[in-house]
């Protein structure tokens, strides 16, 4: 596999946007994504996009060449992936795959999701749709209530407690109210965290990632050729995506993702680094026990100590690796089609150098963890300063 580095990238905010369709919000992020690697739409060999429920959000399928062909990119593969909210994640994947076997040299990825066209009550059954349907669907079992029994049971093998989710929270609204892009640039206390409203035991609205409209995109191409694009490319030093059962019941420890620590044990061998060496991660925290148990998975810390990690600092912006810089879906935003590729923006923002206020001093290496569904997902992309 030939090194592939990304040469572009670009991002609408995340929000609630009544005046935006879901294919001007693609665009908007295909353009700047195309602009910042001065790349014209006949330049680009393939499109990639992930996209998890756009036929279900706003009627509208065939979503790749309807998004392809309004930023003038006909007459390549266009392809939608969907794998939850790791639809984008995956997508990238595949792309850099694609890239990395020289079947193309200029691939766009995409991620989209226009959320708020539905009521919350209705989002929040869409969103059912990437468990099992099957089991927990007929139980009524929604992502609170499946993510809720995964934090009491956290808390009950490791004491994890309700004031460590809360720090991971207010962390999060920190970072997001200095990210301009940010749904929710609101800084909150662990006192406001702790008495948030109740949406499942122990879970609180503060615990619970955003209902969103956004977009994201990247331009990936050969490493020997990113030069040609840019002087600020990210090298994908390590990437992988793995598999887990979909329902809770069939996984033997639901504290744990074991399609987590697989592609992260796979994206660190082929980086050829460990997880000391990461200085920076954009974890997927849909809800704050997500994010501790991403540290713990992704062997920053051991099994168990993720909460206290949390409530430490330790992931602070001036922490010694700072998590979710961007504010992460906590306060960032969730579209949940566009965040794995929101991710990847986030990292190449850093090790670019341009994240403002949000800026880090140790940038060279940074990580992406995108999950799917309650772990039956995951996709862990290696980043570096090229």
């Amino acid at each position: 596999m030939r090194p592939v580095a990304v040469v572009g990238i670009g991002k609408t905010a995340f929000g609630a946007f009544a005046d935006r369709d879901l294919r001007s919000l693609a665009v908007e992020a295909g353009q700047k994504c195309m602009a910042d690697a001065n790349v014209s739409p006949s330049k680009v060999e393939a499109f990639y996009l992930g996209n998890f429920a756009g036929p279900s959000f706003v009627g509208q399928n065939h979503l790749a060449p309807y998004i392809a062909g309004a930023m003038g990119i006909t007459g390549v593969p266009c392809t939608r992936f969907e794998a939850a909210c790791a639809s984008s994640g995956s997508a990238f994947f595949h792309a850099v795959s694609a890239v990395g076997a020289g079947l193309y040299d200029v691939v766009l990825v995409g991620g989209v999701e226009k959320m708020t066209s539905q009521p919350t009550p209705k989002v929040t059954e869409i969103l059912a749709g990437a468990g099992d349907m099957l089991g927990e669907g007929r139980a009524g079992a929604t992502f609170p209530a499946l993510f809720a029994m995964i934090a009491r049971r956290h808390m009950y093998q490791y004491g994890t407690t309700r004031e460590q989710m809360a720090a991971v929270a207010v962390k999060n609204h920190a970072n997001g109210a200095k990210n301009p892009q940010a749904h929710m640039r609101k800084v909150i206390t662990i006192e406001q965290a702790l008495a948030g409203k109740p949406i499942a035991e122990p879970l609180t609205v503060f615990d619970c990632s955003l209902i969103s409209d956004g977009a994201a995109a990247v331009l990936i191409a050969p490493l020997e050729r990113a030069a040609e694009f840019t002087n600020k490319a990210a090298k994908i030093l390590g990437i992988a995506q793995t598999s887990d059962q979909v329902a809770l019941d069939q996984k033997d420890d639901i504290t744990t993702f074991r399609a987590v620590q697989s592609a992260g044990e796979k994206a660190y061998k082929m980086a050829g680094v460990s997880p000391n060496d990461i200085q920076f991660a954009e974890v997927h925290d849909c809800f704050t026990i997500a994010e501790i148990i991403a540290t713990e998975d992704l062997g920053f810390v051991k099994k168990g100590e993720g909460g206290p990690y949390a409530q430490q600092g330790c992931t602070a912006l001036n922490g010694p690796r700072p998590v979710n810089t961007s504010g992460g879906l906590k306060a960032k935003g969730h579209p949940v089609g566009a965040t794995g590729v929101g991710q990847i923006c986030d990292v190449v923002v850093q090790i670019r150098g341009d994240a403002g206020e949000r800026q880090i001093p140790r940038h060279s290496i940074g990580l992406a963890q995108n999950l799917g569904g309650s772990g039956a997902t995951a996709v862990v992309t290696i980043l570096g300063a090229a």
